[in-house]
């Protein structure tokens, strides 16, 4: 009698849980199948059977899956083991009592890589990591991170379970979660009462439907506890949404999205009333490891401390676990709330109660740096206050004694000069004044469009300095692109790196999967190691990105080839900023102790706030701007419902500083579009800046195709003059500074409908339109030039969805995007 097959277990080839070996027992013989169910392109196994010499099938649901048998071994104690292998790499020792021992995993930026190109060029060394470290060298910090991306999805999960949090139909609906008929008549029920509570707010339409269905609400335990058939595929679903795009590198909106996602269970509302017996139904959740989290979390509530844990406080206790097993001893984490004055005292308050039993518990040390955003998040912007400068400096200044407050940060996607903020850097430099252990640490240099951004950060840092006052600890968060160090201007960045005593910090995941770096060969993380240059490591949030602290240094020793030498000099930094570090915090102990005396934390802070918001005048950061829909209302115009647009990057999504030159042998394209195409049929959508191939457009264009071009939301006089002058169609971005429209191109064109590109030039904008069009809704035929140095590599990172211009034939491109976007409707 054939002895049937049975699952044995399963476990992971990369950390977020989308590379899936699923093993199967077949008499004493084991079997495996490698699949990756949240990759819909193919070009993750595909890319990863081809780097490992393996065949490819097809599973029931016709995706690509690797299948094969694991090789039995007696090993030196006669013991009987499976070794999983892949090429050459060990990658699990398997034992028949179920115990598995992982001992590779594909680091997330090898999986990033492979997902999307169809023609993958690292090789095994880089891809299939061995998790061993020397430990002296072993990083004990994450010295750059943020608030609400550390935790792990299954963590967060679980959070929302035991927390009881409310989930809103709008993500049901948006992820596509199955739902019982129970939870389905009962959000029917919900939504009734939201749609009356809501019905004379002056919405319409499909902005009326989002507000509706983000206030209707499922309390998340009944969501996955009641429903075991669909628990599995909904936590799949919910578990991505946590991270950032998995079928290839993601730009910046993407980036916000997911906040959003995860604000749900890091800022989450608990559930009232509660339904309980949550340990009694935990049986149902199918997942293992979130399951033995919302256990312990149960058992936290017999803890002492722990046992009347708000969310944000179990936040910050799972933080410190993760970290600790880790081997992190010690993080700084960006917190923007703490700049906010409605939340800032509620947040120190609950750090001041829980930190110390957490420390004491993990070994791992919390501290804070009080975030302020360079520009508001765009999808949260009617939120913001008009002077949100101002309350941020106001809120920092009356904070910033406080024990846990390490100091100040600059966030946010980086899309304007620093110079432009040079007001907000003074008011923070000036605070720091008053505390020598203040750290202040910008985000600087993290993309390719602003390359002197580091420079002048430090610059704008030195000239806000007081008669008499030392520079600040001063860190800079990326540092990635600067002027070339080995040119003059380099090498007079390393001295100013120097006489300022700045620490750089890298991570080079979140880069890599927010398309600031496709190509390793360009970090310049070597160069300021050998240029004396204290450098440090952070994940960036890591769990957003699929990452923790050891992949990160792990990532950096094989992408890198970072030598034993390099990662002990940046082990040494480490150590000085945590020594530094915990020393201030002693004597900010001691002070505050002494300034609160009996009061309770949240009063004090409530108070001091309250008596702070007077001194501080409104601040002004940039020139005088109209509103773009005010001053071009006469040529605001909408796309055509029917048609190709063609969007023209090639003198726009440049920075400030960049000029485009017209080359005569990428002119031709522009003459063959126009002279082949139907302008009936195509448009042209360009940037505001009419520059470069765009101005070349519109001379040769005689007023035959419409043209749209994207501005921002604000405009100068001069730039509305030159845009009513040209007559082009108007098309108004939801953000403000030129740097960002590409995000509006990306919604408005890539999002909804079939499209071609062509990227003739440009810096990370242009790169980030690039990417966006290779992971378009619908199909974008997209020609790059190999002229721009930057987007030459990009192009070379998405290996068979781009023509190059010099490969292509111009006369037949208007045949190509028809046939193309056919094949698309098709």
């Amino acid at each position: 009698m054939k002895t049937p097959i049975r699952k044995f277990g399963t476990f992971y080839l990369d950390r977020e849980k989308d590379m899936i070996a699923d093993l199967f027992m077949e008499g004493g013989e084991l079997y495996y199948t490698l699949s990756t169910p949240n990759h819909r392109t193919g070009n993750l196994i595909l890319n990863l059977a081809a780097l490992c010499g393996l065949s490819l099938a097809k599973n029931e649901k016709d995706l690509f899956v690797i299948e094969g048998q694991v090789p039995c071994y007696i090993n030196g104690e006669n013991e009987t083991v499976y070794v999983f292998r892949l090429g050459n790499t060990k990658v699990a020792n398997i034992y028949p009592d179920g115990r598995i021992e992982q001992k590779a995993q594909i680091p997330s930026i090898a999986k990033t890589l492979m997902s999307q190109t169809k023609d993958y060029r690292l090789g095994p060394f880089e891809t299939l990591v061995k998790t061993y470290i020397r430990r002296e060298v072993k990083f004990c910090t994450d010295l750059h991170t943020h608030m609400n991306a550390i935790l792990a999805p299954d963590v967060l999960i679980a959070l929302g379970i035991v927390h009881e949090i409310r989930y809103p139909l709008y993500y049901i609906k948006k992820l596509g979660l199955k739902i019982t008929p129970a939870q389905e008549a009962l959000l029917a029920e919900r939504r009734k009462a939201s749609e009356q509570r809501f019905a004379d707010c002056g919405l319409t339409g499909k902005y009326m439907t989002r507000r509706i269905d983000d206030h209707t609400y499922l309390n998340f335990a009944d969501l996955i506890l009641d429903d075991a058939e669909n628990a599995e595929e909904n936590i799949a679903k919910i578990r991505s949404s946590l991270a950032v795009l998995k079928d290839g590198q993601a730009v910046f909106t993407n980036l916000e999205k997911v906040y959003l996602y995860r604000y749900v269970f890091t800022k989450g509302e608990t559930f009232v009333p509660k339904s309980g017996r949550i340990k009694s139904r935990l049986r149902s959740v199918p997942d293992h490891d979130i399951r033995a989290y919302a256990a312990a979390m149960l058992e936290d509530r017999k803890h002492p401390v722990y046992k009347n844990n708000t969310l944000f406080q179990d936040k910050l206790l799972w933080i410190a676990r993760e970290y600790a097993k880790q081997g992190v001893a010690y993080a700084e984490i960006s917190d923007t709330t703490l700049v906010k004055r409605t939340e800032a005292a509620g947040r120190l308050a609950q750090m001041h109660a829980v930190l110390p039993a957490v420390e004491a518990e993990t070994g791992v040390t919390l501290r804070f740096l009080a975030a302020i955003r360079r520009v508001p998040l765009t999808i949260v912007r009617d939120n913001v206050a008009s002077d949100y400068f101002r309350e941020n400096l106001v809120v920092l200044s009356a904070v910033a004694g406080d024990p846990y407050v390490a100091g100040a940060d600059i966030i946010g996607e980086e899309i304007n000069d620093i110079r432009e903020i040079a007001p907000v850097i003074r008011g923070i430099t000036q605070i720091a004044a008053r505390t020598p252990s203040f750290t202040v640490r910008i985000h600087a240099g993290e993309n390719d469009s602003l390359r002197d951004n580091v420079a002048n950060a430090i610059e704008c840092v030195r000239e806000s300095l007081e008669d008499g006052q030392a520079m600040p600890p001063l860190r800079i968060g990326h540092g990635l692109y600067t002027a070339n160090l080995k040119s003059e201007k380099g090498k007079a960045l390393i001295r100013d790196l120097k006489e300022s005593g700045a620490v750089l910090e890298f991570q080079i995941t979140s880069n890599v999967r927010l398309n600031n770096l496709s190509a390793m060969g360009q970090h310049p993380l070597r160069a300021y190691l050998a240029g004396g240059i204290p450098c440090v490591q952070g994940t960036d949030g890591g769990a957003l990105y699929g990452t923790n602290s050891i992949d990160e240094q792990l990532a950096l020793e094989r992408m890198l080839h970072l030598s034993y030498g390099e990662m002990l000099e940046m082990h040494r930094s480490e150590e000085k900023v945590r020594r530094d570090a915990l020393a201030g915090f002693r004597k900010k102990k001691k002070a505050f102790a002494g300034m609160i005396g009996e009061k309770e934390v949240a009063f004090f802070y409530e108070e001091k706030i309250g008596n702070s918001l007077t001194s501080y005048r409104p601040m002004h950061t940039e020139e005088m701007k109209m509103p773009a829909a005010q001053c071009l209302a006469d040529r605001i115009g909408e796309y055509p419902p029917e048609g190709i647009p063609v969007v023209i990057a090639g003198g726009s999504f440049n920075n400030d500083r960049h000029r485009t030159a017209v080359r005569a042998d990428e002119k031709v394209w522009i003459d063959a579009l126009l002279a082949n195409a139907d302008p009936e049929r195509f448009y042209f959508v360009i940037g505001h800046r009419l520059t470069g191939y765009e101005r070349y457009l519109l001379e040769k264009n005689e007023g035959r195709f419409r043209i749209y071009a994207m501005v921002p939301s604000m405009l100068t006089e001069k730039e509305a003059k030159k845009l009513r002058k040209s007559g082009v169609r108007i098309r108004v971005s939801i953000e403000p500074v030129s740097m960002g429209v590409y995000k509006s191109v990306v919604y408005e064109v890539f999002k909804r409908r079939p499209s071609a590109l062509f990227a003739f030039d440009g810096n990370s904008a242009g790169a980030n339109l690039i990417q966006e069009a290779r992971n378009a809704k619908y199909r974008c035929k997209i020609y790059v030039s190999e002229h721009s140095r930057f987007l030459r590599s990009k192009a070379a990172a998405l290996e068979g969805y781009v023509t190059m211009l010099g490969d292509g034939d111009p006369e037949s491109c208007v045949a190509q995007i028809e046939e193309a976007l056919a094949r698309e409707k098709k």
